[in-house]
């Protein structure tokens, strides 16, 4: 099992930066789960959608919504994803989930969620 912990979440005025982190912790063996690791977000009556990943080597992916706005990186020797936001927009509001996969693929979340932090911009 792997045990996400996000933090960084909160208020924002539009144009505002913000810092996400998430702390992955387990088993020696379940780290391996964090092969892949990625941040979503889901807006209130939306489906949750992915706005970045990045893998174990580095290899990041973007949602085309943040590009230019958003990075995301880890430090693999903490286990920690980090997501960088700024000039942020009132339609980033939403809660932003931790998400570790064994896989490195993009495409389809992995089997571990955080519980989630709230992210809200206001205009």
């Amino acid at each position: 099992q792997v045990q996400l912990v996000e933090s960084g979440g909160g208020w924002v005025q539009a144009g505002g930066s913000l810092r996400l982190s998430c702390a992955a912790s387990g088993s020696i063996g379940s780290i391996a789960s964090t092969n892949a690791m990625a941040w979503y977000r889901q807006a209130p009556g939306k489906q949750r959608e992915l706005v970045a990943a990045i893998t174990r080597g580095g290899v990041t992916k973007l949602a085309d919504s943040v590009k230019g706005r958003f990075t995301i990186s880890r430090d693999n020797a903490k286990n920690t994803v980090y997501l960088q936001m700024n000039s942020l927009k009132p339609e980033d509001t939403g809660v932003y989930y931790c998400n570790a996969n064994r896989l490195i693929r993009f495409d389809i979340p992995g089997n571990y969620w955080g519980q989630g932090t709230q992210v809200t911009v206001s205009s």
